[in-house]
């Protein structure tokens, strides 16, 4: 099976498991300002440090481009064999949700490529685009990537030669929350199965997503 339709059976498959939680799932799953279930918060808001990436569109990707927004953002990178295209299929599947929640600011999810050696701009336009065009993509070089993926609490690594033109990137799997004023608040993790691959669950990310956005408007109304 060539890599196209790898892809292409994973976004179908994912789509059809959110259509299911939408309709089975979430009427009585969803939070609706309670407190999250599965959201794993850090202790305090992290502020994201100054750094400059290129999106892929071509345009400066900093800082302001996550303010007055909850970005969802994902390391990963589009040779990424498995857990990059189901995690991006999965949170295509409840993007529609996602945008029907009762929030002062949008949700966004924000794809970040690690692997800038074989991620052209045209490249991850294309891959990003396959899944959802409103989706943001960007990437830089790895003096820039490295600091910001370690201010964000994460971190990832190239374990063998790029001489060989299938090397694989270690990196995490979990999906990072990103508040409107542009701080890390925290994660939501994989779920690790016996057999299965550790991504982090889309029907969670719904679940919780209610509760801590109409939290962040409470408080930013005092």
């Amino acid at each position: 099976m060539n890599r196209r339709i790898f892809v292409g059976v994973v976004a179908l498959l994912a789509l059809l498991t959110g259509v299911f939680g939408a309709i089975y799932l979430s009427p009585t799953g969803q939070s609706n300002g309670s407190s999250p279930e599965y959201f794993q918060a850090y202790p305090e808001p992290r502020a994201i440090a100054p750094f400059s990436l290129t999106d892929s569109k071509g345009k400066e990707f900093n800082q302001a481009s996550l303010e007055n927004q909850w970005s969802l953002l994902f390391l990963g990178y589009t040779f990424c064999p498995d857990i990059c295209p189901t995690t991006m299929a999965e949170l295509n599947s409840i993007y529609p949700q996602m945008q029907a929640i009762d929030s002062e600011f949008p949700i966004k999810v924000v794809f970040i490529s690690i692997d800038p050696n074989r991620d052209s701009i045209a490249r991850l336009d294309e891959y990003i685009s396959y899944f959802n065009p409103n989706f943001i993509a960007a990437t830089g070089e790895h003096k820039a990537l490295f600091p910001f993926a370690r201010n964000l609490g994460m971190m990832y690594a190239i374990a063998e030669s790029t001489d060989n033109p299938n090397y694989l990137v270690d990196h995490s799997a979990s999906v990072i929350l990103i508040n409107p004023k542009a701080q890390v608040i925290g994660r939501f993790k994989p779920k690790r199965e016996p057999g299965k691959l550790s991504i982090s669950d889309a029907q969670q990310i719904l679940n919780d997503m209610p509760g801590i956005t109409s939290s962040f408007n409470l408080n930013s109304a005092l």
